[in-house]
């Protein structure tokens, strides 16, 4: 595990689009692993930027997506599908057959984790993960308890979880109750994984997945086991270490 220690979350997210970009270059049509939440956004608006400086090409790559909610249509300015369309996406000149995501628009939640990881298996696994850091160590949306081994599934949100996502919708009523994830197993075969993390209210989960015992108790813990993480955090967020 490699440890890379930023100044400030711009910092952090020039840093993280570095390891990012070297992927693409090294390897034009790798299968990059991508994330939502607000953590990767600066590393993404890096590469864009350095897209348009004509220093990236990603019309080789191909990208799976950790996690969709179930029930909500890509169109949607909340679904994942759309933040990473308004994000990456829409603003490279990425192949957007080669983009993918659950289908959170599949009722049948069997079919659609399995179809997912038919998908995976498809475009020939993982070559690097990016990952954000829960408050609670959940990567994805691998909650506490989630089994080590678990392939794509239907999740059921904590409530902590559904009233964190209320202020983007109208009312709680509104907020997805379930959705579709990556699974641990899944995150593992990954041949690199990169964690993001930024702020000190991800100082204390930080050092509890990184360097306290490997649990499902704390999901991340299990990263520990991975033979190529790199992990790029801001000042705040290693200050207990």
């Amino acid at each position: 595990m490699k440890i890379i220690r930023a100044k400030d979350y711009s910092d952090m997210s020039r840093k993280a689009a570095n390891i990012l970009s070297a992927q693409v270059i090294m390897k034009p049509n790798c299968v990059l692993g991508l994330a939502t939440g607000s953590t990767p956004i600066g590393a993404y608006a890096q590469l864009v930027e350095w897209y348009n400086k004509g220093d990236l090409d990603f019309s080789e790559v191909t990208t799976v997506n950790l996690d969709e909610y179930k029930g909500l249509p890509r169109d949607n300015d909340q679904s994942y599908y759309y933040f990473m369309h308004d994000n990456l996406f829409g603003k490279v000149n990425i192949n957007k057959e080669r983009t993918f995501l659950p289908d959170g628009m599949e009722p049948d939640g069997e079919k659609a984790c399995k179809d997912y990881d038919r998908i995976i298996a498809d475009v020939g696994g993982i070559d690097l993960q990016l990952l954000g850091l829960g408050h609670n160590g959940h990567i994805g949306f691998n909650e506490p308890g989630t089994a080590f081994a678990a392939q794509t599934n239907c999740v059921d949100l904590t409530e902590s979880t559904i009233k964190a996502n209320q202020r983007f919708f109208a009312s709680i009523e509104d907020v997805p109750k379930q959705a579709y994830t990556m699974g641990i197993g899944t995150i593992m075969h990954a041949e690199k994984i990169l964690v993001v993390v930024s702020g000190e209210d991800k100082a204390q989960i930080v050092k509890e997945a990184f360097f306290g015992p490997i649990t499902p108790k704390v999901p991340a813990s299990v990263l520990q086991l991975h033979r190529n993480v790199t992990i790029v955090a801001d000042e705040a967020a290693l200050s207990l270490l």
